[in-house]
């Protein structure tokens, strides 16, 4: 995940009585039947293009150093993008471009979009490229790709995003590395033995991959604890939280709720059919883990953290002309989207709190109209202290310039299928999913309008993409 970035997705469910064409929403997969939406207005906006999600879908996120372990990152995306042309069926030379996130690259794929474009048999001339923006990597894809329809420059985009977190780039030091390049320049015999003769043993010492802000020195599970204390977050409230992120996975995994998992034959090894990070335990077994950062009070633990996980998603994007040209049904509108920051040290992982009201805002909508909310859930104690400052006037005027709270959303309404504490979190590819997710759960509710956000690393906050639900009653 990535500290300090929040993305926001606002989807909408149209019903028939508004003015541009409804569709039922469908999937391959589907086993449950659309609940008729309320009638709320829309959010079309005169002489601005509409575009659509026509579908959305992941491998399945797996804990690292499990099934994926031997695998590269590009595998991982080549397979979803395989995964959604066969859910989709749409032609590979209709896609004008193709946008990855992803935050720990593989040196071997630096572009991991156009690797992975081309081991999904897309044609060599599908430009490709692959951003990083932390945890909101996959969300900077999407609203690349929104820009890009927006603007005319393409009709079909393609974005997604790829974690591998089995396997990391692990580097000599840098005492390490400048010797071995100057090593590959020695030209004599005597040059290159001196140069050997002045590696100590401390040169060996690997530097190791950290989530850790470069800014602050700080580990993210560090901001966490130190944010749950400032928002008197208690232990048992974050292992509450937890746990009901893990009994509702389990339950909407059960019930065939996920629906854009699609499954991935992981080459010499079986089929990957669903998450494996998603384990229900009890407040009892949670309460006995010790403290993972700040030690020994501190009360962010590995139970109520979201762990280290391997993935990737898709998404399929289009101008609704072409979507409905082609005979699509679009799943969702992109109405809007924002981006914020704010101070990487002491309000890291705060962009919900920023985001939300500027997004609401822009949109002229409040809390109550929202009938989903999907939040990233980096920590347990990330999640409560936003809800705390979101649901405080003195925290909104001092510290955000702000007459009044935005609020807090009701629990009923938020991540009621489970979050990245129990469905996992492969950093760059938790975008597609929490829009996907914020998606098909709109559409079994019969909601309108559904907000997505994300905190990510550096401070920053991506929130608000706006989608409207689009539905054919009978």
């Amino acid at each position: 995940y990535s500290s300090g970035v929040l993305p926001t997705l606002l989807l909408t469910y149209v019903p028939k009585e508004n003015n541009f064409p409804s569709f039922l929403v469908y999937t391959e997969s589907q086993n449950y039947l659309a609940v008729q939406p309320k009638s709320k207005k829309t959010l079309t906006k005169s002489g601005v293009k509409n575009i659509v999600v026509v579908e959305g879908v992941r491998i399945p996120f797996l804990q690292s150093g499990t099934s994926y372990a031997d695998l590269m990152p590009h595998d991982l995306a080549r397979a979803a993008l395989q995964g959604l042309l066969n859910r989709t069926s749409v032609p590979r030379e209709v896609v004008d471009y193709i946008v990855y996130g992803t935050v720990i690259q593989e040196v071997k794929t630096s572009n991991v979009a156009r690797e992975a474009a081309l081991g999904a048999g897309f044609s060599d001339k599908t430009p490709a490229h692959t951003v990083t923006m932390a945890c909101i990597s996959s969300n900077q894809a999407m609203t690349t790709g929104v820009g890009m329809i927006a603007a005319g420059q393409c009709d079909v985009v393609v974005a997604g995003g790829v974690e591998l977190m089995s396997d990391v780039p692990i580097r000599h030091s840098r005492k390490m590395r400048k010797t071995m390049l100057t090593l590959n320049r020695a030209k004599t015999l005597g040059q290159k033995l001196s140069l050997l003769s002045k590696i100590r043993p401390d040169y060996f010492a690997p530097e190791l991959p950290a989530v850790a802000e470069f800014s602050t020195s700080e580990t993210m599970g560090h901001s966490a604890d130190r944010l749950a204390a400032a928002f008197a977050v208690s232990r048992l409230e974050q292992d509450e939280y937890a746990l009901r992120s893990h009994t509702l996975a389990k339950k909407a995994q059960d019930g065939g709720l996920l629906l854009d998992v699609v499954p991935f034959k992981v080459p010499g090894k079986d089929t990957v059919t669903k998450d494996n990070g998603i384990r229900p335990s009890s407040m009892e077994q949670m309460g006995k883990l010790k403290p993972a950062f700040v030690k020994p009070y501190g009360t962010v633990t590995a139970a109520n953290s979201s762990f280290l996980t391997d993935g990737a998603s898709a998404v399929l994007l289009m101008s609704e002309e072409k979507a409905l040209a082609m005979g699509y049904k679009p799943k969702a509108y992109l109405r809007d989207f924002v981006y914020v920051s704010q101070d990487p040290k002491d309000q890291l992982l705060l962009g919900p709190t920023y985001a939300t009201p500027k997004v609401l805002e822009k949109a002229g909508l409040t809390m109550a109209d929202i009938d989903v909310f999907e939040f990233h859930e980096a920590f347990a104690g990330q999640i409560l202290a936003n809800l705390k400052a979101m649901d405080s006037d003195w925290f909104a005027q001092n510290y955000m310039g702000r007459k009044s709270k935005v609020g807090a959303p009701p629990l009923e309404k938020f991540n009621t299928w489970g979050g990245s504490l129990s469905l996992g979190h492969p950093f760059a590819a938790t975008g597609c999913r929490l829009v996907m997710t914020t998606a098909h759960s709109l559409k079994k509710e019969g909601g309108q309008y559904g907000l997505v956000a994300a905190c990510a690393a550096g401070g920053q906050v991506r929130h608000s993409l706006l989608l409207s639900l689009s539905a054919r009653v009978p």
